[in-house]
């Protein structure tokens, strides 16, 4: 009988406190929408895709002017990514993997060469 009771104060408990959490969450999303939190954490996501790198950027970090030939960019790449997973940094590293990335998609819209997948 006691455990009749204790499962019936359980279930009951536990009913009482989803019901409590879902009317919580229901009004936190109500105060984010008045107080334009929801608006705020949509501009900082498009402040932060808007820190793409930019083409010359891309090049200053290979060491590369306008005129290099896509064979020549990925020559600079493999020795500066080589030369940073040996001796360098993964920071380092990352930033001539994004360069690659960035010059790939400017020489593929220039139309300058197809760039093959390295």
């Amino acid at each position: 009988m006691a455990a009749k009771i204790l499962a019936n104060l359980i279930v009951m408990g536990s009913g009482i406190l989803a019901r409590a959490v879902v009317q919580a969450y229901r009004q936190a999303l109500a105060n984010a929408s008045k107080s334009g939190v929801a608006q705020e954490t949509l501009q900082n996501a498009a402040r932060r895709a808007g820190k793409v790198m930019t083409e010359q950027e891309a090049r200053q970090i290979l060491g590369i002017s306008e005129e290099t030939t896509w064979e020549e960019v990925l020559k600079k790449y493999d020795r500066l990514f080589e030369n940073n997973a040996k001796n360098g940094s993964f920071y380092l590293q990352s930033k001539v993997h994004r360069a690659k990335q960035c010059l790939e998609a400017a020489y593929k819209d220039k139309g300058q060469g197809t760039p093959t997948p390295s």
